[in-house]
C-alpha cells in the first residue's frame, strides 16, 4: 500500500471514530411541588375545578431549551434539553399548587372521567432565554376560567415577566425560569382566591 493510500485509510478511521464520540445530552426540569392533598385542611370552597391542557406551540410541546436575541428569530439548545415538555411540566406545576392549597373541593385534570364546577385552560406563549444587554427568562401564559353549568368565561389572568438570569449558562437560565413558573403560578392562585372568595355563598 502506497503511502497517500494509507493516508487516506487513516483520515478515514479517524472521522470514524469521532463520530463514536457523541456529545450526551443534559436535561433539565422545573420544581413540582409535592402533591399534599391528603394532608390539605378542609376546603374553603365547594367548588370543583378541572384543568385543561396548556395550549402551546409546537416548540413548547417538544423538549427543546429555546434561546431568542430579542428579535423574532427563535433556536434552541442542540444537548440541553427538557426532561418533559414545557407545557406538561407547568400543567403539572399548576396541579399540584392549586390541588395541596386545600381551597377547593377536588381539582380533576380534564383527562379524568370527573365533572367539575369550572374548567381553568391555560395558553402559553412564552418560555425561553432572550439575551442582549442583559439575559433574561420569560415565562408569558393567559388563564381562563370557565363556568361549566352556563358555558360562560367568567374571569381570566395574564401573566409576564422578564426574571433575571444570574449568569451565562443554561442552568442559570433554567433555574430563572423555574422562579418565573412558580411565581407566575402563585400569581394565579392568589387570583382565583380572589375570584372564588368574591361570589355570593352558594344556597
Amino acid at each position: 500500500m502506497n503511502h497517500k493510500k494509507l493516508t487516506f485509510l487513516l483520515l478515514c478511521v479517524g472521522i470514524l471514530g469521532g463520530c463514536g464520540a457523541a456529545r450526551p445530552n443534559k436535561y433539565y426540569q422545573l420544581t413540582i411541588p409535592g402533591d399534599s392533598a391528603a394532608a390539605a385542611p378542609s376546603p374553603t370552597s365547594g367548588v370543583t375545578l378541572v384543568l385543561g391542557p396548556f395550549v402551546a406551540t409546537h416548540l413548547y410541546k417538544e423538549d427543546q431549551i429555546i434561546y431568542s436575541t430579542g428579535g423574532v428569530e427563535i433556536g434552541t439548545y442542540e444537548y440541553q434539553r427538557w426532561a418533559e415538555p414545557p407545557a406538561e411540566m407547568i400543567g403539572d406545576i399548576e396541579l399540584r399548587v392549586l390541588r395541596s392549597s386545600g381551597h377547593y373541593k377536588s381539582v380533576y385534570t380534564q383527562r379524568s372521567d370527573n365533572h367539575g364546577d369550572y374548567l381553568l385552560r391555560g395558553r402559553l406563549y412564552d418560555f425561553k432565554e432572550i439575551s442582549g444587554g442583559s439575559i433574561v427568562a420569560r415565562f408569558t401564559a393567559e388563564w381562563e376560567l370557565k363556568d361549566l353549568k352556563t358555558g360562560t368565561p367568567v374571569w381570566s389572568h395574564y401573566y409576564t415577566h422578564d426574571e433575571p438570569v444570574a449568569s451565562k449558562d443554561v442552568p442559570a437560565v433554567v433555574a430563572a425560569l423555574d422562579r418565573n413558573v412558580q411565581r407566575g403560578v402563585s400569581e394565579l392562585q392568589t387570583g382565583l382566591d380572589q375570584f372564588f372568595a368574591s361570589l355570593p355563598p352558594a344556597k
